[in-house]
C-alpha cells in the first residue's frame, strides 16, 4: 500500500531541520527521530501516538533523502506524491532499505561486490549509496590483546578534488553521457569459474571510471585530469581495546577513498592473533605448562613459576599437606590472571597443567643414596603374584629406541610388525605386544 499522503504536511518540520539541509543532517535527524518514536521504544499506551510519529518520519527521510523526489516535493508538494492525482504513488518506503542507506548495508537494486545497494530513480544511473571498504588482516600478540595497544599508520587515499569539486572539469565545462557505459556507471561482464562455467557479475566501467560521464579532455580539470579525485597521504590511529579476540574487526568509518556522490567507505581491520610460546587462550582464559621437579612435585616449592604477559612474575607457594603430591596433567587454577573482559575490570582465569621433569639417568651415584631414596619413598604393600614358573630376564637400558618405533618391524618397538609361518590363515594379521 501506499504511504498515506497529507497535503498539509511539512517534511521539514518533521525532522525538526531547516529547508536547506544538507544530506548528512537529514539522515541524523531521522535517526534521531526514529529512536525517539520507534513504537517498541515507548510505553504501550503512548505506541499508536509513535507508531503514526515514526511513520511520517520514515516517510520524511525516504523523500527528502533523494534529490529527485526532493526536487518534486519543494516544486509541488506533498500533491506530487499522491497516486490519485498523478503523482509517483508507488509502494512506501521499504525500513530495511531505509536501514541500508543509513549504515551502509547490503541490498537495494543489485549493487556491485562490497558496495551498498542502488540508488537514484528508475532508469537513471545506478550510484552506489556507500563506497567500497576496504578490509585487511592485522597481526597482533598475544601480549598486545592483554594490554591492549594504539598504533599509527600513514594511509593513502583518493579524496574529491578541491578545485573541480569533484565535477572532474573546468567551470562551466559540460560532460557527456559515457558511451561505453550508456551513462550507467557500471557494465556486465563475463567470468569464468571453471571449465565451461561462466558467471556474470557488475563491475565499475573503466572508460567513466565508474561515474557515468566522460569530459573532454581539452575540459578536464588541470588537477585532477578529470578524474576527479587527488591522492593524498594522512595518517591514522588503531585502537585495539584490552581482551580484543582473534577474528574481531575494528572499523575506521569513512576512512576508505572518496568517491563523488558516495560517502566513503571504511577501512576495516580483522585481528589475527599470533601464536605465543608459553600461553594458549580460550575465550578470556589463559592455559600454560607448569613444570616442576620431580623433587617439587613431591615436596612442594615456593618461586616464580611463570612470566606474565604484561611482565610480572607470578609466584606460587605450593605446600603438600597430609604428603598430597602433583601428579603429571593435573591442573592448578589461578583466579583472575587470564584475560580482561572487554568493557568491565574482570579477567579470566589462569589454568597451569603440571608436568613433571624427572632426573637426569645416573642421579643416583651409588647404593647407599638408593637405599636411602627407598627408605624415604613409600613402601609398596602390593602382594607378590604367585606363578608356578618363574624366569629371570634381562633389559636392555641402553637401546637405541630412536631407531625402532612403531610400525617399523623391530620387535623392540611398539605395533611391531610380525609373519604368521601359516599361509593358510584367514583374516587380518595381528600385532604381538
Amino acid at each position: 500500500m501506499p504511504p498515506p499522503v497529507d497535503e498539509e504536511i511539512d517534511l521539514y518540520e518533521v525532522l525538526e531541520i531547516e529547508k536547506g539541509a544538507s544530506k548528512i543532517e537529514i539522515k541524523k535527524a531521522y535517526h534521531k527521530a526514529a529512536l525517539a518514536h520507534h513504537p517498541d521504544k515507548v510505553a504501550e499506551d503512548d505506541r499508536a501516538e509513535a507508531e503514526t510519529r515514526f511513520k511520517a518520519a520514515k516517510q520524511a527521510y525516504e523523500i527528502l533523502s533523494d534529490d529527485d523526489k526532493r526536487h518534486m516535493y519543494d516544486t509541488h508538494g506533498m500533491a506530487a506524491f499522491d497516486p490519485s492525482r498523478g503523482g509517483m504513488g508507488g509502494e512506501g518506503p521499504d525500513i530495511d532499505d531505509i536501514f541500508a542507506q543509513m549504515f551502509g548495508g547490503m541490498g537495494g537494486f543489485g549493487g556491485m561486490p562490497g558496495m551498498g545497494g542502488m540508488g537514484g530513480m528508475p532508469g537513471g544511473r545506478n550510484v552506489p549509496r556507500k563506497g567500497r571498504s576496504v578490509e585487511q588482516e592485522y597481526e597482533v600478540s598475544l601480549e598486545e590483546l592483554y594490554k591492549g595497544k594504539t598504533t599509527k599508520f600513514s594511509s593513502t587515499k583518493n579524496i574529491i578534488c578541491n578545485m573541480c569539486k569533484g565535477s572532474g572539469g573546468k567551470q562551466g565545462a559540460k560532460s557527456n553521457s559515457c558511451a561505453v557505459c550508456n551513462g550507467r556507471g557500471a557494465k556486465q561482464v563475463l567470468r569464468q569459474v571453471g571449465p565451461g562455467l561462466v558467471t556474470q557479475e557488475t563491475v565499475p566501467c573503466g572508460n567513466c571510471s565508474g561515474s557515468g560521464q566522460v569530459i573532454p579532455e581539452k575540459h578536464r580539470c588541470k588537477k585532477c585530469k578529470g578524474k576527479k579525485v587527488v591522492e593524498t597521504r594522512n595518517v591514522l590511529e588503531l585502537y585495539i581495546p584490552r581482551g580484543a579476540r582473534q577474528g574481531e574487526r575494528i572499523v575506521l568509518a569513512g576512512e576508505a577513498d572518496q568517491v563523488p556522490d558516495q560517502e566513503p567507505g571504511d577501512i576495516i581491520f580483522t585481528l589475527t592473533e599470533t601464536q605465543h610460546d608459553v600461553f594458549e587462550r580460550a575465550g578470556a582464559d589463559l592455559r600454560a605448562e607448569l613444570k616442576v621437579s620431580l623433587v617439587e612435585a613431591l615436596t612442594g616449592f615456593n618461586r616464580v613459576v611463570i612470566t606474565h604477559l604484561d611482565g610480572r612474575g607470578l609466584k606460587l607457594n605450593v605446600q603438600q599437606p597430609d604428603g598430597n603430591v602433583l601428579r603429571p596433567g593435573q591442573i592448578l587454577k589461578i583466579e583472575g590472571e587470564g584475560m580482561p573482559i572487554k568493557r568491565s575490570d574482570a579477567r579470566g582465569d589462569l589454568y597451569l597443567v603440571v608436568d613433571v621433569e624427572f632426573p637426569e639417568d645416573g642421579w643416583l651415584k651409588n647404593d647407599a643414596a638408593v637405599q636411602k631414596l627407598r627408605d624415604a619413598l613409600p613402601k609398596d604393600d602390593k602382594p607378590e603374584e604367585k606363578h608356578e614358573e618363574v624366569e629371570e630376564v634381562d633389559v636392555e637400558w641402553d637401546a637405541d629406541m630412536e631407531d625402532y618405533g612403531a610400525g617399523s618391524g623391530d620387535p623392540r618397538a611398539g605395533g611391531a610388525e610380525w609373519e604368521d609361518d601359516d599361509e593358510e590363515a584367514e583374516g587380518p594379521q595381528c600385532a604381538t605386544q
